[in-house]
């Protein structure tokens, strides 16, 4: 989830995922932030390394990451014809026990794009539309405050650009120590997510501006039940995480535990990064984040995930469009889409993918248009003030070889 936490003069700022898009837009050029529909140009590859050297490439970009302040770090990528992983750090402060090789760790925003598949395939089953109200699925929700869910569709949810204010202020766990002690196995309904939003006013008039929204993405997963009868949690096993066999991947719901082999996670909460490790935030009930933040996964899960979405094997055509047309992001400066964020590559062209970031894990996932080449890492910390920039420059770097 893109969080906000307390900085050292008290006022609330952008943090994780967020900071990482806004460190990727350092150096956009004019065409990548005109507002505009069509795509950018597809990159052109760096010359072709041998796997050996894509290997040790990999390794000092991940050892760069953990030299940066993270905990531990772990990075997989894929292209045709070859695949590696590398890992640094360790899987717990103050130990010498290794990065788990299949680590599952929670993968905040990045659920988005899962969430967003989930209802361009029910739009491509002709059982909803993206020109769909809230208020039709969902009558009454969204109300108050000048929020209307009649003047809202489901397109300008999965866009942000819907006004509806996020809920992630109100939610104690996620800024301070002292929050997360006194609500880390809070249960949270989508309903009372939306509620506690709605006691804030509309950002601007729908479709008139964007701003990153976790309610959004709450809302989407609420429209999914109501089409499918069935929560977004069943749908998202039975249309992505079986079919795919992403064998590490889970909805937890309240669960505050992670299942499986993982590293913990440690929150800065605003103090000086870099200097220590924070606040042990590894337990965590995550359903703040239903349908926004809340998907347990692996590198190799996301990975498998992003080639198949970009790869057509989960949207059909008119579908994927829809979710790969971006517009300007300028609160990120970045371009987005439908879940799926646009950012330019070094060697030309572009990639998408979706950062994510909750309580101390924090991951960049990339994928080339045509879904063929995939980069994923995470980290275990906030790390520090170059971390994120670090994990970022690796998903650049892995995009632009060729791999084999």
């Amino acid at each position: 989830m893109f969080a906000l936490r307390r900085c050292r003069r008290g006022r609330l700022v952008l943090t994780g995922s967020a900071a990482v898009l806004l460190a990727v837009s350092t150096g956009l050029t004019a065409a990548a932030s005109e507002q505009r529909a069509d795509p950018l140009p597809r990159a052109d590859p760096l010359p072709r390394a041998d796997p050996l050297q894509r290997a040790g490439s990999l390794q000092r970009e991940v050892d760069a990451i953990h030299a940066s302040g993270a905990v531990g770090a772990m990075a997989e990528v894929t292209s045709p014809g070859a695949h590696g992983t590398a890992r640094a750090g360790t899987a717990a402060s103050g130990t010498g026990k290794p990065m788990p090789q299949d680590g599952r760790f929670r993968i905040g925003s990045a659920t988005k794009t899962f969430t967003a598949t989930l209802v361009l395939q029910l739009v491509g089953e002709g059982r909803m539309s993206l020109e769909d109200t809230v208020e039709r699925w969902l009558p009454g929700v969204v109300r108050g405050n000048g929020n209307d869910g009649s003047q809202v569709t489901v397109r300008q949810l999965l866009q942000h650009t819907s006004g509806i204010p996020d809920v992630l202020p109100q939610i104690a766990a996620l800024h301070s120590a002292a929050g997360y002690r006194a609500e880390r196995f809070r249960t949270y309904t989508p309903e009372e997510l939306v509620g506690l939003a709605m006691r804030d006013s509309r950002k601007f008039p729908p479709g008139r501006d964007w701003s990153y929204s976790n309610t959004n993405y709450v809302l989407a997963a609420m429209i999914i039940r109501e089409v499918t009868g069935h929560s977004w949690a069943h749908e998202l096993n039975d249309r992505i995480i079986l079919p795919l066999g992403l064998r590490g991947t889970s909805t937890p719901g309240p669960s505050p535990f992670i299942p499986g082999p993982h590293a913990r996670s440690y929150a800065s909460y605003g103090t000086d990064t870099g200097t220590g490790t924070g606040t042990d935030v590894t337990v965590l009930n995550p359903s703040m984040g239903v349908g926004s933040g809340s998907v347990i996964s692996t590198t190799h899960d996301l990975n498998r995930f992003y080639a198949a979405l970009l790869g057509g094997r989960l949207l059909a055509p008119a579908q994927l469009d829809d979710m790969t047309t971006t517009m300007d992001a300028p609160e990120l400066g970045v371009r987005y889409g439908l879940g799926l964020g646009e950012l330019p590559l070094p060697c030309g062209g572009s990639y998408f993918g979706h950062p994510g970031e909750l309580l101390g894990y924090h991951t960049w996932s990339g994928v080339t248009r045509d879904g063929t080449r995939t980069a994923v890492v995470y980290v275990t910390s906030d790390g520090g003030p170059h971390t994120q920039r670090a994990m970022s420059t690796l998903v650049e770097k892995e995009l632009c070889r060729t791999g084999s």
